[in-house]
């Protein structure tokens, strides 16, 4: 455990480190279809950016984990969010969707490690039972700017262009970049940074061979990925099939992520009453059973929009939950590998996220049936995952 004098002051910041994904994915939703028309691509081209990005994650995630339980979090931690602006540059200057991509991989190379070593330096810092609730209370301000997000987007682009949202990005990691090197120390000095480069590689091989870990890892993960299933096939699902317009689209996707801010508050209001445990079977299976709603109106087409709209408020609005309790239930069982033990969970989150992203551009075909077909898949794979973790703890 580290010495940092009041860690409870780092949660705003190590949310901040949190936040790189999922702003630098929500914000230029809106702009999607407009970034199409603007580098002359085919739509599912330009679904491709997020799919990239995703990729970038994972790949950045698998090595940023197992690195830092040897090397130290912070070099990493600044070099990774270095090179995020870097990339941004590139998003910014891009002239054709293949350079766009590109950048966008770059980009998320950065951004992975602001993503997985700010959950490792949690792990770091807090005891075991206020862990659940700091990634709660960090989850719960990564999803206040993220609700900010689509809106900031949708209004940008109004009065400017899309390249001006890579700005913004720039700007937000610079600012961070300068609050980590002076706020965060170095937090770890386990036992890990005396072992080869290969030793804390091999975490992985005994962590993903427990049951129990890979329960938590795929509860967490499948969710995510059919919530990286709607961010990809909505903007073209709402604006192009069902004719919202870009600003509405901002309202309605933010509308989802006010749901996950009011049921991440309440899981750190009451994870020490209930226990993670309770809480993750109420989750798993209010995402199992919005994901059948909504497969039934993809494929029956009742209820149009209204309906869509309350199945994925159900779905999304619980991925935050999941993702605290499973994350500090799965730290607590490898407390001297949690770089490790968090880059292959978010690597696994953002690696399905990107299965599932390229899924739904592939199977797009103007209607809402891929994205809720596939949402419907993830959330009854969640709800198996967490009884694969019951039965093997047993």
């Amino acid at each position: 455990m580290s010495s940092v004098a009041n860690p409870q002051r780092l949660i705003v910041l190590l949310a901040a480190l949190v936040a790189f994904g999922p702003l630098s994915i929500d914000m230029y939703l809106p702009s999607l279809p407009l970034i199409a028309q603007d580098l002359q691509a085919p739509e599912s081209s330009i679904q491709l950016t997020i799919s990239a990005f995703l990729i970038g994650l994972f790949i950045g995630m698998l090595f940023y984990g197992p690195l830092s339980d040897k090397y130290g979090r912070r070099r990493l931690l600044l070099g990774g969010i270095t090179l995020y602006l870097v990339a941004s540059i590139g998003c910014m200057l891009a002239t054709s969707a293949e350079w766009l991509i590109a950048a966008r991989f770059l980009q998320a190379l950065g951004a992975a490690a602001a993503s997985v070593l700010a959950r490792a330096i949690v792990r770091d810092l807090f005891p075991l039972n206020e862990a659940a609730r700091v990634l709660s209370l960090m989850h719960l301000v990564t999803m206040i700017a993220t609700l900010v997000a689509p809106l900031v987007g949708g209004y940008l682009i109004m009065i400017s262009d899309w390249r001006s949202l890579f700005v913004v990005l720039f700007i937000f990691a610079a600012i961070v970049l300068l609050a980590s090197a002076w706020k965060i120390p170095e937090t770890h000095h386990g036992d890990s940074r005396r072992a080869s480069v290969l030793a804390v590689f091999q975490a992985y091989l005994r962590i993903g061979l427990q049951p129990v870990a890979i329960g938590y890892i795929l509860c967490m993960s499948l969710t995510f990925a059919g919530m990286f299933a709607y961010i990809t096939a909505s903007p073209f699902v709402y604006i192009e099939y069902f004719g919202v317009s870009p600003q509405s689209y901002a309202w309605l996707f933010s509308l989802n992520i006010g749901g996950v801010i009011v049921l991440v508050s309440l899981n750190a209001r009451y994870v020490g009453r209930f226990g993670t445990q309770k809480l993750l079977l109420a989750g798993a299976s209010l995402a199992a059973f919005s994901g059948l709603l909504l497969t039934f109106a993809g494929i029956t087409e009742i209820g149009g929009l209204p309906l869509i709209v309350v199945a994925l408020l159900g779905f999304v609005s619980v991925t935050g939950v999941l993702g605290a309790n499973c994350m500090a239930s799965l730290l607590s069982r490898y407390p001297e590998q949690a770089g490790a033990a968090a880059g292959l969970a978010v690597a696994c989150q953002f690696g399905l996220g990107a299965l599932a992203s390229s899924i739904a551009s592939t199977l797009h075909d103007g209607t809402a049936l891929p994205m809720a077909l596939i949402i419907g898949l993830t959330g009854c794979g969640s709800l198996a995952a967490l009884a694969l973790t019951r039965r093997s703890a047993a």
